[in-house]
């Protein structure tokens, strides 16, 4: 039987430390999450089966250690190297350009009502006429080298940055910009302190759909303006040379490195908002 006396000691007692104990027990490593790999591992086993039992047209359906081998030999030999640098040189080109201008249309289109009135409708215009539709012009103006390529690429980053640039600034919440005031901010420190950084996740979207789709416009240039090396026209070179090994080597290195192209972009973005927040709680503290 429990008495007084023992529950007033039990409630004087001095607290209990349960960090020996914590220490103690070894945490969890958490493991990788391997679920997405079930698909691409079944479209394998898939394929494998179907090209060991000679199910399709012969020439139409390689098998993967022939793309292996095809793999191989396109490292070895340094073509893949060429291929792809020149591929990454123009898309890192394009890619800088269109974002530059991007952000500068997208933050006069943001934050001044007159561009928005005379830009504005032209520019919605512009978003709806295919990029593809460029091709010919371009094709005139510039040619079918390089310049030509980047020109396409620099156009298909820039409209998702403009247009994200400019909706992220439109969203930033009244009471930011009231609260600003207040403080008496002026316009350069409203612009800086308030408005772009309320606006940083709407431009990082922008950022990343710029680099995707500037990746993907890079094989449509290399596919239509075929002057030059890169990995679209490797694509080209095994088809008509019915070299379906060489199509399939192309198509899985266009995904690898789109993927990570993506990767990159999403933990740039995670940095920059991370080291944001720790910049603005060192600001408040």
């Amino acid at each position: 039987m429990i008495s007084f006396s023992d529950g007033f000691k039990a409630r004087n007692a001095p607290p209990h430390c349960d960090c020996e104990v914590d220490r103690a027990v070894p945490r969890k490593r958490s493991l990788p999450d391997l679920r997405g790999l079930v698909l691409p591992a079944a479209a394998l086993a898939i394929w494998w089966a179907v090209s060991a039992l000679h199910a399709g047209k012969g020439g139409l359906l390689v098998t993967p250690a022939q793309v292996w081998q095809t793999t191989w030999q396109q490292v070895t030999s340094g073509a893949l190297a060429k291929a792809l640098g020149a591929s990454l040189a123009r898309e890192a080109s394009g890619f800088a350009i269109g974002t530059v201008l991007g952000l500068a249309l997208g933050v006069a289109l943001g934050l001044s009502r007159i561009a928005a009135r005379v830009i504005g409708p032209s520019f919605d215009t512009f978003k709806q006429i295919s990029l593809f539709a460029w091709i010919p012009l371009i094709s005139v103006w510039f040619g079918l080298g390089d310049a030509a390529k980047v020109v396409f690429l620099s156009l298909a980053a820039l409209l998702p940055v403009a247009a994200h640039t400019c909706d992220g600034i439109h969203a930033v919440p009244r009471a930011y910009v009231e609260a600003a005031r207040v403080f008496r901010y002026t316009q350069r420190q409203l612009v800086w302190h308030v408005i772009l950084p309320a606006a940083l996740p709407s431009i990082f979207t922008g950022l990343y759909l710029a680099l995707i789709y500037s990746w993907l416009a890079t094989l449509g240039a290399e596919y239509l303006l075929v002057a030059g090396s890169g990995i679209g026209n490797t694509l080209i070179d095994g088809s008509e040379n019915f070299r379906m090994d060489l199509v399939l080597f192309g198509i899985v290195v266009v995904g690898v490195v789109g993927s990570l192209l993506s990767a990159l972009a999403r933990a740039a973005e995670r940095a920059v908002l991370k080291r944001r927040g720790a910049a603005l709680i060192k600001e408040n503290v």
